[in-house]
């Protein structure tokens, strides 16, 4: 028996965007790019069901209007491009504390988890965000620019850790970028939403030394 694709999105339209139709297998990285103000993040929005659509979104073969919202969004997680915070301290945040492992992977002190969020850096919020993320465990994630607040070292960071969750976990990302680079270093695949259609991202060659 073949393994259940992990994201299907068929005939998804918003404000002027769609139809859109495209599929996530188990462990695939899609990589999405296009001009600013061409609907990617309004995409990830609505895949998330924050925003009014339709269409058909799925999740191994359960669709989002089979589940309560906070469950398809636990299923199916989304991280902003700016993350949202609100509660005072970093650890209320969390149902438990993340793993050192996983704090050291973003070279993230432990001592940050017992300070107010308002102190953290917007790169510390950010790879705090993602932490917060993968503890729900989704099956698909959602990455809006996930590094652009991020200098080289710390990217690549977060680029190592959702290439050992991918592995690890089994799901698929479709993660939104600006940069050629990440993109190739990430994704098995590319694309690109212009004018309300996706179209295949022009430059074909090999991805190279993607992080697996």
């Amino acid at each position: 028996m073949t393994e259940a694709r992990q994201l299907d999105v068929e005939g998804l339209r918003f404000g002027g965007v769609g139809p859109v139709d495209l599929w996530l297998a188990p462990r695939e990285c899609l990589a999405l790019g296009g001009p600013s103000g061409a609907g990617k993040s309004r995409l990830l929005r609505a895949i998330a069901d924050l925003d009014v659509h339709e269409g058909r979104v799925a999740c191994q073969g359960t669709t989002a209007e089979a589940l309560e919202p906070s469950e398809w969004r636990r299923r199916v997680g989304m991280l902003a491009a700016d993350s949202r915070w609100w509660r005072d301290r970093v650890d209320e945040h969390f149902a438990a504390p993340p793993a050192g492992e996983m704090l050291e992977a973003l070279a993230l002190d432990e001592a940050l988890l017992r300070a107010p969020v308002a102190k953290l850096s917007s790169g510390e919020r950010q790879r705090f965000a993602l932490l917060r993320l993968l503890a729900n465990h989704p099956r698909v994630l959602l990455l809006d620019e996930p590094t652009a607040n991020l200098d080289p070292d710390n990217a690549l960071r977060v680029e190592h850790l959702i290439a050992d969750y991918r592995r690890s976990e089994g799901a698929a990302v479709l993660w939104v970028s600006h940069d050629p680079q990440q993109m190739r270093r990430v994704a098995d695949r590319r694309l690109r939403l212009e004018g309300g259609r996706l179209v295949q991202a022009p430059d074909t060659e090999p991805i190279g030394d993607a992080p697996r």
